[in-house]
């Protein structure tokens, strides 16, 4: 592109057309990149954020499970076995305890669609089609 002010001035409202086209296609492609890694990136923490809280969840099933398991155990058995059970349900639930935060500020992570994106196209559009609007009054 030229940045001579006298060219600029000299050149036909076909070149003049064509460039914005030219640039506004451009400029259209971009924001479209933009937004398709906005929604990349919100996909990568939504995708860990669940990850980590299913896992969380099956963590305390298996907590529920071991803790009745426990609970049997401390019935019928003496109690080196059952301070066994207990342990084992206690490091399940911590684990459950600390990863759930961690998939919830995942999840929490999460940028809404990408709507400055989205806005700026719709101005850039609505400019564009403003300044072919005045173009052609002229």
């Amino acid at each position: 592109m030229n940045s001579d002010p006298k060219v600029e001035a000299e050149a036909s409202v076909g070149e003049l057309m064509t460039r914005l086209s030219e640039q506004t296609s451009r400029l259209v492609r971009q924001e479209l990149m933009l937004a398709q890694a906005e929604l990349k990136s919100s996909a990568k923490h939504a995708g860990i954020g669940a990850g980590l809280f299913g896992a969380s969840l099956v963590l305390v099933r298996l907590g529920v499970v071991a803790l009745v398991a426990t609970a049997v155990i401390a019935v019928d058995l003496v109690l080196p076995l059952w301070a066994a059970a207990l342990i084992v349900t206690l490091t399940l639930f911590a684990a459950a305890a600390l990863g759930a935060p961690v998939g919830k500020a995942q999840v929490q992570r999460v940028a809404s669609p990408p709507e400055d994106a989205i806005e700026s196209v719709k101005k850039d559009i609505d400019a564009a089609k403003e300044a072919i609007h005045h173009d052609a009054e002229k």
